[in-house]
Protein backbone atom coordinates (compact mmCIF):
# COMPACT_ATOMS: atom_id res chain seq x y z
CA UNK A 1 0.00 0.00 0.00
CA UNK A 2 1.19 3.16 -1.07
CA UNK A 3 1.81 5.82 2.24
CA UNK A 4 0.21 9.01 1.73
CA UNK A 5 1.19 12.13 3.58
CA UNK A 6 0.07 14.43 5.80
CA UNK A 7 0.29 17.31 2.98
CA UNK A 8 -1.65 15.10 0.11
CA UNK A 9 -4.45 14.58 3.02
CA UNK A 10 -4.73 18.22 4.06
CA UNK A 11 -4.89 19.31 0.16
CA UNK A 12 -7.75 16.78 -0.26
CA UNK A 13 -9.88 17.93 2.37
CA UNK A 14 -9.16 21.81 1.18
CA UNK A 15 -10.54 20.23 -2.34
CA UNK A 16 -13.35 18.59 -0.77
CA UNK A 17 -14.03 21.94 1.21
CA UNK A 18 -14.78 24.10 -1.76
CA UNK A 19 -16.49 22.06 -4.01
CA UNK A 20 -20.27 23.07 -2.85
CA UNK A 21 -18.82 26.47 -3.98
CA UNK A 22 -18.72 25.96 -7.58
CA UNK A 23 -21.48 28.25 -9.04
CA UNK A 24 -22.98 25.48 -11.72
CA UNK A 25 -22.90 22.61 -9.75
CA UNK A 26 -23.40 19.28 -11.90
CA UNK A 27 -25.58 17.93 -9.14
CA UNK A 28 -28.42 18.41 -8.21
CA UNK A 29 -29.61 21.45 -6.17
CA UNK A 30 -30.96 21.24 -2.58
CA UNK A 31 -33.73 24.26 -3.72
CA UNK A 32 -34.91 22.98 -7.01
CA UNK A 33 -38.35 21.56 -7.64
CA UNK A 34 -38.61 18.43 -8.82
CA UNK A 35 -42.18 19.03 -10.66
CA UNK A 36 -41.19 19.39 -13.62
CA UNK A 37 -39.65 16.15 -14.29
CA UNK A 38 -41.13 13.22 -15.82
CA UNK A 39 -42.23 10.66 -13.52
CA UNK A 40 -44.19 7.10 -13.43
CA UNK A 41 -44.64 3.87 -12.81
CA UNK A 42 -43.34 1.13 -15.81
CA UNK A 43 -45.03 -2.23 -16.04
CA UNK A 44 -43.25 -5.02 -18.13
CA UNK A 45 -44.38 -7.94 -19.88
CA UNK A 46 -43.03 -10.36 -17.10
CA UNK A 47 -45.53 -7.82 -14.53
CA UNK A 48 -42.94 -6.19 -12.62
CA UNK A 49 -42.87 -2.78 -12.02
CA UNK A 50 -40.51 -0.10 -12.38
CA UNK A 51 -41.30 3.53 -10.39
CA UNK A 52 -39.62 6.60 -10.60
CA UNK A 53 -37.87 9.39 -12.86
CA UNK A 54 -38.66 8.93 -16.59
CA UNK A 55 -36.64 9.79 -19.79
CA UNK A 56 -36.93 8.45 -23.35
CA UNK A 57 -33.74 7.48 -25.19
CA UNK A 58 -31.72 10.25 -23.43
CA UNK A 59 -33.52 13.04 -24.45
CA UNK A 60 -37.18 13.68 -23.09
CA UNK A 61 -37.46 13.89 -19.44
CA UNK A 62 -39.68 17.11 -18.82
CA UNK A 63 -43.94 17.15 -18.80
CA UNK A 64 -43.45 19.78 -21.49
CA UNK A 65 -41.44 18.01 -23.75
CA UNK A 66 -43.09 16.76 -26.73
CA UNK A 67 -44.28 12.87 -27.53
CA UNK A 68 -43.85 12.33 -31.55
CA UNK A 69 -45.39 9.57 -33.56
CA UNK A 70 -47.87 8.79 -36.06
CA UNK A 71 -51.78 8.94 -36.14
CA UNK A 72 -52.90 5.18 -37.09
CA UNK A 73 -56.53 6.60 -37.04
CA UNK A 74 -57.76 9.26 -38.95
CA UNK A 75 -61.71 9.30 -38.56
CA UNK A 76 -62.07 13.06 -40.40
CA UNK A 77 -60.45 11.19 -43.10
CA UNK A 78 -61.50 7.71 -43.31
CA UNK A 79 -64.43 7.47 -45.75
CA UNK A 80 -64.20 10.25 -47.57
CA UNK A 81 -65.39 10.77 -51.06
CA UNK A 82 -64.02 12.85 -53.17
CA UNK A 83 -67.13 13.27 -56.00
CA UNK A 84 -64.83 15.80 -58.04
CA UNK A 85 -63.86 14.91 -61.37
CA UNK A 86 -61.82 17.02 -63.41
CA UNK A 87 -65.21 18.61 -65.12
CA UNK A 88 -65.73 20.49 -61.87
CA UNK A 89 -62.39 22.56 -62.37
CA UNK A 90 -64.09 24.77 -65.36
CA UNK A 91 -67.34 24.94 -62.77
CA UNK A 92 -67.57 28.42 -61.29
CA UNK A 93 -67.38 28.98 -57.46
CA UNK A 94 -71.41 29.45 -57.37
CA UNK A 95 -71.86 25.45 -58.79
CA UNK A 96 -69.81 23.94 -56.41
CA UNK A 97 -71.61 25.23 -53.57
CA UNK A 98 -73.53 22.74 -51.17
CA UNK A 99 -71.89 19.74 -52.70
CA UNK A 100 -71.36 16.96 -50.05
CA UNK A 101 -68.65 14.62 -49.06
CA UNK A 102 -69.10 11.70 -46.56
CA UNK A 103 -66.40 11.25 -44.11
CA UNK A 104 -67.02 9.25 -40.68
CA UNK A 105 -70.96 9.04 -40.68
CA UNK A 106 -71.44 12.94 -41.29
CA UNK A 107 -72.31 14.18 -44.40
CA UNK A 108 -70.27 17.47 -45.18
CA UNK A 109 -70.92 21.02 -46.78
CA UNK A 110 -68.11 21.22 -49.10
CA UNK A 111 -67.24 24.99 -49.95
CA UNK A 112 -64.82 24.42 -52.92
CA UNK A 113 -63.45 21.68 -55.06
CA UNK A 114 -59.87 22.37 -53.35
CA UNK A 115 -60.33 19.18 -51.31
CA UNK A 116 -56.92 16.89 -50.72
CA UNK A 117 -57.73 14.31 -48.46
CA UNK A 118 -54.57 13.33 -46.90
CA UNK A 119 -53.47 10.18 -45.30
CA UNK A 120 -51.06 10.41 -42.47
CA UNK A 121 -50.78 12.82 -40.03
CA UNK A 122 -48.26 12.89 -36.82
CA UNK A 123 -49.11 13.04 -33.36
CA UNK A 124 -47.75 15.73 -31.58
CA UNK A 125 -48.32 16.12 -27.32
CA UNK A 126 -46.80 17.04 -24.54
CA UNK A 127 -46.26 14.46 -22.09
CA UNK A 128 -47.87 16.37 -19.44
CA UNK A 129 -51.05 15.95 -21.54
CA UNK A 130 -51.02 12.05 -21.73
CA UNK A 131 -52.32 9.79 -18.84
CA UNK A 132 -50.67 6.60 -19.56
CA UNK A 133 -49.32 4.90 -23.14
CA UNK A 134 -49.98 1.07 -23.48
CA UNK A 135 -47.80 -0.91 -26.07
CA UNK A 136 -49.53 -3.07 -28.87
CA UNK A 137 -46.55 -3.78 -30.78
CA UNK A 138 -43.07 -3.26 -30.94
CA UNK A 139 -43.30 0.17 -32.83
CA UNK A 140 -46.91 0.87 -32.19
CA UNK A 141 -48.83 2.10 -28.83
CA UNK A 142 -52.27 3.22 -27.63
CA UNK A 143 -52.37 6.58 -26.18
CA UNK A 144 -54.44 8.01 -23.65
CA UNK A 145 -55.26 11.77 -22.85
CA UNK A 146 -55.95 13.47 -19.87
CA UNK A 147 -58.96 14.90 -21.58
CA UNK A 148 -60.46 11.26 -22.59
CA UNK A 149 -59.90 11.07 -26.10
CA UNK A 150 -57.16 8.34 -27.12
CA UNK A 151 -55.11 7.19 -29.79
CA UNK A 152 -52.87 4.42 -31.71
CA UNK A 153 -50.05 5.47 -32.87
CA UNK A 154 -46.94 3.77 -34.91
CA UNK A 155 -43.20 4.62 -35.63
CA UNK A 156 -42.35 8.04 -36.63
CA UNK A 157 -39.86 8.89 -33.55
CA UNK A 158 -38.01 6.86 -31.09
CA UNK A 159 -40.81 8.15 -28.76
CA UNK A 160 -42.19 4.94 -29.76
CA UNK A 161 -40.02 1.81 -30.19
CA UNK A 162 -37.53 3.13 -28.31
CA UNK A 163 -35.90 2.98 -24.94
CA UNK A 164 -36.98 4.03 -21.55
CA UNK A 165 -34.98 4.93 -18.67
CA UNK A 166 -36.18 4.94 -15.38
CA UNK A 167 -34.89 5.72 -12.50
CA UNK A 168 -36.15 3.40 -10.20
CA UNK A 169 -36.48 4.51 -6.49
CA UNK A 170 -34.78 1.25 -5.25
CA UNK A 171 -33.00 -0.12 -7.45
CA UNK A 172 -31.55 2.67 -9.40
CA UNK A 173 -31.42 3.27 -13.30
CA UNK A 174 -32.47 0.53 -15.53
CA UNK A 175 -33.76 0.85 -18.88
CA UNK A 176 -36.10 -0.94 -20.59
CA UNK A 177 -37.24 -1.73 -24.41
CA UNK A 178 -40.06 -0.71 -26.34
CA UNK A 179 -40.46 -4.57 -26.90
CA UNK A 180 -40.59 -5.58 -23.14
CA UNK A 181 -43.04 -2.94 -21.80
CA UNK A 182 -46.74 -3.50 -21.43
CA UNK A 183 -47.59 0.03 -19.98
CA UNK A 184 -46.61 3.12 -18.55
CA UNK A 185 -48.68 5.32 -15.82
CA UNK A 186 -48.00 8.97 -15.37
CA UNK A 187 -48.28 10.74 -12.73
CA UNK A 188 -46.76 13.38 -10.23
CA UNK A 189 -43.04 13.05 -8.58
CA UNK A 190 -43.20 12.91 -4.76
CA UNK A 191 -41.80 15.80 -3.56
CA UNK A 192 -38.48 13.86 -1.69
CA UNK A 193 -37.81 12.60 -4.93
CA UNK A 194 -34.30 13.61 -6.34
CA UNK A 195 -33.95 13.43 -9.75
CA UNK A 196 -29.56 14.11 -9.32
CA UNK A 197 -29.85 16.38 -11.62
CA UNK A 198 -31.48 19.98 -12.38
CA UNK A 199 -32.83 21.40 -15.46
CA UNK A 200 -31.14 23.85 -18.01
CA UNK A 201 -32.71 27.18 -18.29
CA UNK A 202 -31.43 29.84 -20.22
CA UNK A 203 -31.59 32.92 -22.63
CA UNK A 204 -30.81 32.19 -26.44
CA UNK A 205 -29.86 35.37 -28.66
CA UNK A 206 -30.60 34.80 -32.39
CA UNK A 207 -31.21 36.83 -35.60
CA UNK A 208 -34.25 37.26 -34.97
CA UNK A 209 -34.34 38.31 -31.63
CA UNK A 210 -34.35 36.24 -27.89
CA UNK A 211 -36.43 33.62 -26.44
CA UNK A 212 -35.61 32.63 -23.17
CA UNK A 213 -36.88 29.05 -21.23
CA UNK A 214 -35.89 25.89 -20.85
CA UNK A 215 -33.34 24.49 -23.19
CA UNK A 216 -32.79 21.12 -24.92
CA UNK A 217 -29.62 21.42 -26.54
CA UNK A 218 -28.64 19.76 -30.01
CA UNK A 219 -32.26 18.11 -29.16
CA UNK A 220 -30.79 16.19 -26.80
CA UNK A 221 -29.21 17.49 -23.38
CA UNK A 222 -31.17 19.48 -20.97
CA UNK A 223 -29.84 18.15 -17.15
CA UNK A 224 -27.00 19.59 -15.92
CA UNK A 225 -25.38 15.89 -15.71
CA UNK A 226 -25.78 15.89 -19.88
CA UNK A 227 -22.52 16.56 -21.40
CA UNK A 228 -21.23 19.30 -24.26
CA UNK A 229 -18.92 16.87 -26.36
CA UNK A 230 -15.69 18.31 -28.53
CA UNK A 231 -12.60 18.56 -29.19
CA UNK A 232 -10.57 21.51 -27.88
CA UNK A 233 -7.36 22.53 -28.46
CA UNK A 234 -5.26 20.09 -26.08
CA UNK A 235 -7.79 16.90 -26.43
CA UNK A 236 -11.15 15.70 -26.76
CA UNK A 237 -13.52 17.08 -23.42
CA UNK A 238 -17.08 15.90 -22.33
CA UNK A 239 -18.26 18.83 -19.93
CA UNK A 240 -21.41 18.96 -17.61
CA UNK A 241 -23.98 21.03 -19.41
CA UNK A 242 -24.18 22.19 -15.48
CA UNK A 243 -21.05 23.97 -15.49
CA UNK A 244 -21.21 26.03 -18.55
CA UNK A 245 -22.07 29.72 -18.06
CA UNK A 246 -22.72 30.61 -21.78
CA UNK A 247 -22.27 28.83 -25.48
CA UNK A 248 -21.26 31.27 -28.52
CA UNK A 249 -21.72 30.02 -31.93
CA UNK A 250 -18.49 30.41 -33.63
CA UNK A 251 -18.82 29.82 -37.56
CA UNK A 252 -20.46 27.21 -38.70
CA UNK A 253 -17.11 24.71 -37.52
CA UNK A 254 -17.20 25.52 -33.50
CA UNK A 255 -18.10 27.40 -30.13
CA UNK A 256 -16.54 29.27 -27.69
CA UNK A 257 -17.77 27.65 -24.29
CA UNK A 258 -17.21 29.66 -21.13
CA UNK A 259 -17.54 27.61 -17.79
CA UNK A 260 -18.91 29.05 -14.12
CA UNK A 261 -15.49 29.36 -13.31
CA UNK A 262 -14.45 31.68 -15.85
CA UNK A 263 -12.58 29.23 -18.05
CA UNK A 264 -12.95 29.12 -21.97
CA UNK A 265 -13.02 26.64 -24.90
CA UNK A 266 -13.15 26.66 -28.47
CA UNK A 267 -14.96 23.63 -29.26
CA UNK A 268 -15.34 22.01 -32.82
CA UNK A 269 -15.59 18.07 -34.42
CA UNK A 270 -19.11 16.98 -33.11
CA UNK A 271 -22.38 17.98 -33.65
CA UNK A 272 -22.65 19.56 -30.04
CA UNK A 273 -20.77 22.42 -31.13
CA UNK A 274 -21.25 22.83 -35.03
CA UNK A 275 -23.47 23.14 -38.15
CA UNK A 276 -24.64 19.41 -37.81
CA UNK A 277 -26.05 20.45 -34.37
CA UNK A 278 -30.00 19.37 -34.31
CA UNK A 279 -31.46 22.06 -33.07
CA UNK A 280 -31.35 24.29 -29.79
CA UNK A 281 -34.65 23.57 -28.16
CA UNK A 282 -36.26 26.43 -26.04
CA UNK A 283 -39.40 25.96 -24.21
CA UNK A 284 -40.57 29.93 -23.87
CA UNK A 285 -44.21 30.47 -22.64
CA UNK A 286 -45.24 32.80 -25.54
CA UNK A 287 -44.64 30.52 -28.36
CA UNK A 288 -44.48 26.95 -27.19
CA UNK A 289 -41.38 24.86 -28.07
CA UNK A 290 -39.10 26.96 -30.24
CA UNK A 291 -36.22 25.22 -32.02
CA UNK A 292 -33.68 27.35 -33.41
CA UNK A 293 -31.12 25.83 -35.91
CA UNK A 294 -27.57 26.68 -36.22
CA UNK A 295 -27.58 29.34 -38.78
CA UNK A 296 -29.63 31.05 -36.79
CA UNK A 297 -28.15 30.77 -33.36
CA UNK A 298 -25.67 33.18 -31.86
CA UNK A 299 -25.31 32.68 -28.00
CA UNK A 300 -26.76 31.09 -24.91
CA UNK A 301 -26.86 32.34 -21.55
CA UNK A 302 -27.27 30.14 -18.58
CA UNK A 303 -29.20 30.53 -15.38
CA UNK A 304 -30.20 29.15 -12.56
CA UNK A 305 -34.23 28.67 -11.70
CA UNK A 306 -35.19 27.66 -8.57
CA UNK A 307 -38.14 24.79 -10.19
CA UNK A 308 -37.89 22.69 -13.40
CA UNK A 309 -41.17 23.62 -15.17
CA UNK A 310 -44.61 23.18 -14.96
CA UNK A 311 -45.33 19.82 -13.19
CA UNK A 312 -47.95 17.04 -13.99
CA UNK A 313 -50.82 18.93 -12.44
CA UNK A 314 -50.70 22.19 -14.07
CA UNK A 315 -51.51 20.07 -17.47
CA UNK A 316 -55.37 20.48 -17.34
CA UNK A 317 -56.22 18.18 -20.06
CA UNK A 318 -57.38 20.56 -22.89
CA UNK A 319 -60.56 21.26 -24.27
CA UNK A 320 -62.50 20.30 -27.86
CA UNK A 321 -60.84 23.49 -30.40
CA UNK A 322 -64.07 26.04 -30.71
CA UNK A 323 -64.23 29.03 -32.77
CA UNK A 324 -65.45 31.51 -35.65
CA UNK A 325 -64.55 30.62 -39.29
CA UNK A 326 -64.66 33.00 -41.21
CA UNK A 327 -64.35 32.35 -45.14
CA UNK A 328 -63.07 35.12 -47.86
CA UNK A 329 -66.91 35.88 -49.07
CA UNK A 330 -67.17 37.17 -45.20
CA UNK A 331 -69.41 34.05 -43.79
CA UNK A 332 -68.82 32.99 -40.40
CA UNK A 333 -69.09 29.11 -39.18
CA UNK A 334 -68.94 28.80 -35.39
CA UNK A 335 -68.87 25.74 -33.37
CA UNK A 336 -66.35 23.15 -32.61
CA UNK A 337 -63.55 23.27 -35.06
CA UNK A 338 -61.27 20.56 -36.81
CA UNK A 339 -58.32 22.03 -38.40
CA UNK A 340 -56.49 20.33 -41.37
CA UNK A 341 -59.32 17.35 -40.88
CA UNK A 342 -57.12 16.44 -38.07
CA UNK A 343 -56.59 18.34 -35.10
CA UNK A 344 -59.46 19.15 -32.52
CA UNK A 345 -58.20 19.73 -29.53
CA UNK A 346 -56.58 22.65 -27.60
CA UNK A 347 -53.80 20.60 -26.66
CA UNK A 348 -52.84 19.41 -29.90
CA UNK A 349 -49.74 21.35 -31.46
CA UNK A 350 -49.68 24.13 -34.38
CA UNK A 351 -46.39 23.55 -36.58
CA UNK A 352 -44.67 26.31 -39.34
CA UNK A 353 -41.42 27.88 -39.39
CA UNK A 354 -39.50 31.35 -39.64
CA UNK A 355 -36.62 31.03 -41.85
CA UNK A 356 -34.35 28.94 -39.12
CA UNK A 357 -36.76 28.83 -36.77
CA UNK A 358 -39.44 26.43 -36.06
CA UNK A 359 -42.41 26.54 -33.49
CA UNK A 360 -44.48 23.92 -31.99
CA UNK A 361 -47.34 26.20 -30.41
CA UNK A 362 -50.27 24.42 -28.84
CA UNK A 363 -53.60 25.48 -30.34
CA UNK A 364 -54.91 26.74 -26.88
CA UNK A 365 -51.56 29.37 -27.13
CA UNK A 366 -52.95 30.48 -30.76
CA UNK A 367 -56.06 33.25 -31.07
CA UNK A 368 -55.98 33.75 -35.02
CA UNK A 369 -54.51 32.37 -37.91
CA UNK A 370 -54.75 34.26 -41.17
CA UNK A 371 -53.86 33.02 -44.74
CA UNK A 372 -51.44 34.92 -46.29
CA UNK A 373 -50.41 33.10 -49.49
CA UNK A 374 -49.08 29.94 -51.11
CA UNK A 375 -46.92 29.24 -48.27
CA UNK A 376 -47.63 30.87 -45.06
CA UNK A 377 -49.96 32.48 -42.68
CA UNK A 378 -49.73 35.18 -40.10
CA UNK A 379 -50.43 34.00 -36.61
CA UNK A 380 -51.74 35.35 -33.53
CA UNK A 381 -50.77 34.29 -30.35
CA UNK A 382 -52.78 34.92 -26.72
CA UNK A 383 -49.40 36.62 -25.60
CA UNK A 384 -49.60 38.96 -28.01
CA UNK A 385 -47.30 38.04 -30.26
CA UNK A 386 -47.59 38.00 -34.10
CA UNK A 387 -45.93 35.34 -35.81
CA UNK A 388 -45.84 34.74 -40.51
CA UNK A 389 -45.55 30.67 -40.46
CA UNK A 390 -44.27 28.61 -43.22
CA UNK A 391 -42.80 25.36 -44.43
CA UNK A 392 -45.51 22.88 -42.66
CA UNK A 393 -48.20 21.29 -43.97
CA UNK A 394 -50.44 23.26 -40.73
CA UNK A 395 -49.75 26.47 -42.31
CA UNK A 396 -49.83 25.89 -46.05
CA UNK A 397 -52.17 25.43 -48.86
CA UNK A 398 -51.26 21.61 -48.30
CA UNK A 399 -53.86 22.04 -45.18
CA UNK A 400 -56.69 19.75 -46.27
CA UNK A 401 -58.98 22.61 -44.39
CA UNK A 402 -61.32 23.19 -41.84
CA UNK A 403 -64.47 20.85 -40.51
CA UNK A 404 -66.97 23.66 -38.19
CA UNK A 405 -69.48 21.74 -36.79
CA UNK A 406 -72.01 24.49 -36.22
CA UNK A 407 -74.72 22.56 -34.58
CA UNK A 408 -74.05 19.55 -32.00
CA UNK A 409 -76.83 17.40 -33.92
CA UNK A 410 -75.84 18.30 -37.29
CA UNK A 411 -73.41 17.72 -39.78
CA UNK A 412 -70.20 19.86 -40.17
CA UNK A 413 -69.15 22.68 -42.43
CA UNK A 414 -66.26 22.46 -44.59
CA UNK A 415 -64.14 25.31 -45.76
CA UNK A 416 -60.96 24.39 -47.95
CA UNK A 417 -57.44 26.48 -46.74
CA UNK A 418 -58.04 29.02 -49.81
CA UNK A 419 -61.17 29.89 -48.55
CA UNK A 420 -60.09 30.92 -44.91
CA UNK A 421 -60.09 34.42 -44.37
CA UNK A 422 -59.62 34.25 -40.71
CA UNK A 423 -60.07 31.49 -38.03
CA UNK A 424 -60.77 33.14 -34.45
CA UNK A 425 -60.32 30.48 -31.87
CA UNK A 426 -62.07 30.88 -28.08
Amino acid sequence: MKKINATTIAVALLIMALLPLCPYSAQARDDVDNGGFIYGVVTTESGKEYKGFLRWDDEEAFWDDLFHSSKEDLPYLDEYEDFYDDDDNDRDRRDRRDRKVKIFNWSINIDSHEWKGSDSRIFITRFGDIEKIQVTGSDDARIYMKSGAHFDVSGYANDVGGVIYVNDEDLGEINLHWNRIDEIRFMPAPDDADPNAFRLYGKVATRRGEFEGWIQWDKEECLSTDKLDGESEDGDIAIPMGRIESIERYGSRGCEVILGDGRTFRLRGTNDVNSDNRGIMVEDPRYGRVTIFWDEFERVDFEKRDNSGRSYRDFKGGDKLEGIVTDTDGRDYEGRIVFDLDEAWTWEILNGSLRDIEFDTPFMLVKSIEPRGFDDCKVELKSGETLRLEDSQDVSENNDGVLIFTDRNGDPEYVSWNDIEKITFK
